[in-house]
């Protein structure tokens, strides 16, 4: 029986010819086809190698002895009928091929033939200009991945755009693969958000409340802290010793420090021991340490060893967590309770928001200092801290008239009697509107006679405020009295301090 296996000859089933490819060493191993997906609807669905669809003059019909009976009873040359597949003697004459052009199918690379054999019809190269360029189909298609992702050079991305203008079944696999790229996860940074502890826990509380809740007003401390704590977690020892850069204003000057993350850290601690003292709590510098921030700091610095050593984070962060748990058991009246900080006193609840301005602010000087960026408080813990500042400023202004750095008032108010105001717009997550009593900080500051108008954004208010920049260097929007305007921008800045 003579068929499509036994290359049309008759004789035992082809056993002759397995005998002689053994003997010259080559296995009788089928050419690869294409894949039945990979076929296009112009493509006939069956192995076709060069030279099938040639525009030739058909050939003799064969003996019966060379190529034996086929079905429909036509006469067809047994390497043909493998070239074709079943059902070929159906197929018109002019599909055929003569014996030669078999044998040289048969001698092809068989990657070669099965490109071919996806890309010809009826003597037609469908494959346009990316043979051309030299890319076979096969690896056109191999790179339809690197090409979703947009990782090909540009002469690749150029010839398999092309190819897919042509090639169906490779546009189909190229647009799902495309998608697929889509639903990739962006790249993201290794490092925990800040504020994740934060969102889990407010999260969590708005479920079930917490049986004693830290008060509002301290809540920006809490934040704060733990924030700086997190940035501190994973330090070494060279980013311990890192040089950080303090600055603040005296007077009219911008004063600046050099200092290391573990001197800042010690600085924190002293001048919340001054909250820590007001509520009855141990001092960390004892009962002998003077009231004023700076000096409590200079103590600090050269009672500690030093260098200072990374394990001064734990005191720090166990007295900041002792601060918010004594406040929160210790009910509503605490929080009028007065902080003396030498020259001034605060509030309990004023108190805490001043730490957690100052700890967000020497926090940012520790992550520009170790390059890492530090974003600013959220928007509502940020609008308390404003508040605060916007209700120092009349104090701030009167004692710059005193130490004879600001013109004197222009009126002599009595306690509470409207006075001229100065309209501060702050914009900005965290933002808000305040008027600013420029004659006495006992008037009564009122928009009907406000005299000059400043808009900042928050984060430069803020920067201000802490003595990173000086007046003239704000940003600000100004219109109105502009010695007023200038008087309360140097006010801002003198609010900051070691």
């Amino acid at each position: 029986m003579t068929g499509p296996l036994d290359g049309g000859r008759g004789g035992g089933g082809g056993h002759g010819d397995d005998a002689r490819d053994e003997a010259r060493g080559e296995p009788r191993i089928p050419a690869p086809r294409a894949a039945g997906d990979d076929l296009t609807l112009s493509v006939p669905p069956f192995p076709l190698v060069l030279g099938a669809y040639e525009d030739e003059e058909p050939e003799e019909e064969p003996d019966e002895a060379a190529g034996g009976d086929v079905a429909g009873g036509d006469a067809m040359d047994g390497t043909a009928a493998l070239c074709l597949g079943p059902g070929a003697g159906d197929r018109p004459a002019d599909m055929t091929h003569n014996a030669d052009d078999a044998d040289a199918a048969r001698t092809a690379d068989p990657a070669d033939t099965a490109d071919t054999a996806h890309h010809t019809t009826g003597g037609t190269d469908t494959t346009g200009g990316t043979e051309a360029a030299g890319l076979s189909h096969s690896v056109l298609k191999s790179l339809l991945g690197a090409w979703a992702l947009a990782v090909c050079s540009a002469e690749e991305t150029a010839a398999v755009e092309v190819h897919l203008g042509e090639c169906a079944a490779c546009a189909d696999e190229a647009l799902r693969l495309r998608d697929a790229v889509g639903l990739l996860h962006m790249e993201r940074d290794l490092d925990l958000d800040p504020l994740l502890r934060f969102r889990v826990l407010e999260n969590c509380l708005g479920r079930r409340p917490a049986r004693i809740p830290v008060p509002a007003w301290a809540a920006p401390y809490d934040a704060e802290t733990a924030r700086l704590d997190a940035l501190l977690r994973d330090f070494g020892d060279s980013e311990w010793d890192a040089e950080v850069r303090l600055r603040w204003f005296e007077g009219d000057r911008q004063m600046t420090r050099s200092t290391s993350v573990a001197q800042v850290l010690g600085h924190l601690m002293a001048v919340d021991g001054l909250v820590a003292g007001a509520l009855g709590l141990g001092d960390p510098l004892g009962t002998t340490a003077p009231p004023s921030p700076e000096e409590r700091t200079e103590q600090f610095w050269k009672s500690a060893k030093q260098p200072l050593a990374p394990a001064v984070r734990q005191p720090w962060r166990g007295q900041s967590h002792t601060l918010i748990r004594t406040v929160s058991f210790a009910g509503r009246g605490v929080s009028e309770l007065s902080v003396s900080y030498g020259d001034f006193s605060l509030a309990l609840k004023d108190s805490l928001l001043d730490r957690a301005f100052e700890c967000w602010i020497h926090a940012g000087d520790i992550a520009d200092a170790v390059d890492y960026p530090y974003e600013p408080p959220s928007g509502v813990h940020l609008n308390l801290m404003i508040d605060l500042a916007a209700r120092l400023l009349p104090h701030a202004l009167a004692a710059r008239r005193r130490a004879g750095l600001a013109s004197p008032p222009h009126y002599l108010m009595t306690p509470g009697a409207p006075g001229r105001s100065l309209h501060l717009e702050i914009e900005g997550a965290g933002g808000g509107s305040w008027h600013i009593a420029l004659d006495s900080p006992a008037a009564n500051a009122s928009a009907d006679h406000a005299v000059a108008q400043v808009a900042l954004e928050a984060a430069e208010f803020c920067r201000l405020a802490a003595g990173h920049i000086s007046p003239e260097e704000a940003a600000a929007g100004q219109d109105g009295d502009r010695e007023a305007i200038r008087e309360v921008l140097f006010a801002t800045a003198s609010l900051s301090r070691l």
